[in-house]
């Protein structure tokens, strides 16, 4: 089987089981061009003949070339995927990734707001234009929630139930998923409901014409709102994410919670989060504890 042909069925597939985004799928296609490229230069003529040395050879070639760790990890995760589907349906006998490792990566931990930070931000002291009530109802629903910015464009009133203090949300491979909403968050909601109406088809937030509003006015908006109130840090969507999920385990220590309210499939992603509060934890510890002080210089 060649290598075009058996990705395209792989594509096909995961588009069809998975339902992964446009971006998403559109990432595994160019990953996957790369080893069906290789493979062509080097003569390789199927996937049936791929053996895992000749697949280390076109990770170190992608690594020469300049491909950094971190996307030679996504590469290799986009052929595991392909043969681990192409194993299954018979295609191939043996697994040519299998004991195939990338380079080492250091996890690089997300940025959060501190709690005072994060309120400052969703409280927008002094505004009192018309976009008001939506824009303070986007940012107390992504702190409150940890929605995803694809999520929060995507919710339509009926996925609101603000007596209870809950949202279902359609995350990621189009799972549902239900979570609460803060009682700042259900305010801010229902004061935008009273200016917009809450027709259970209509979108909670709004853009031109009525439409969802699109991602990047609402991180143009978050933008403007960050600048307008002097805000060093670069201010986005995924940001109130980390911080909502990092205020919570700090807090709780609940980190199956945590997946849950965030909807990661696996609580390996989750536990990113982990390394922060412990990274809290040591700078607390190395202001306060005595014998980790530093003496002040005389």
């Amino acid at each position: 089987m060649h290598a075009e042909q058996a990705i395209d069925a792989y594509l096909r597939h995961l588009e069809a089981e998975r339902a992964p985004s446009p971006h998403t799928l559109a990432a595994y296609r160019r990953d996957l061009k790369k080893l069906a490229d290789w493979m062509h230069a080097e003569d390789i003529s199927g996937v049936d003949t791929l053996r895992p040395d000749q697949l280390r050879a076109f990770v170190a070639a992608q690594h020469r070339g300049g491909l950094a760790p971190s996307s030679l990890q996504r590469l290799l995760s986009a052929c595991r995927s392909l043969f681990t589907y192409l194993l299954r349906e018979g295609h191939i006998e043996h697994d040519p990734s299998a004991g195939v490792r990338g380079p080492k990566t250091r996890r690089k931990l997300p940025q959060v707001l501190d709690t005072d930070e994060a309120s400052a931000l969703v409280e927008l002291p002094g505004a009192d234009d018309a976009l008001a009530s939506r824009d303070r109802a986007m940012l107390e629903l992504f702190y409150s929630s940890g929605l995803r910015l694809s999520e929060l464009v995507g919710l339509v009133w009926r996925d609101l139930d603000l007596d209870d203090g809950l949202v279902r949300v359609r995350g990621k491979g189009n799972k549902t998923r239900i979570v609460p909403v803060g009682r700042h968050a259900v305010s801010a909601l229902r004061a935008l409901g009273r200016e917009t109406g809450m027709a259970a088809a209509q979108p909670v937030f709004r853009g031109r014409g009525g439409a969802p509003i699109s991602p990047r006015t609402v991180q143009a908006r978050m933008k403007t709102l960050a600048m307008r109130h002097g805000m060093a840090k670069r201010i986005h969507p995924h940001l109130l994410r980390h911080s909502c999920a990092s205020h919570l385990l700090e807090s709780s220590g609940d980190l199956r919670a945590v997946q849950d309210l965030l909807g990661h499939a696996d609580i390996a992603t989750t536990q990113i989060y982990t390394h922060l509060d412990f990274q809290h934890l040591s700078r607390v510890y190395d202001a306060a504890h005595p014998r980790a002080r530093r003496k002040s210089s005389d």
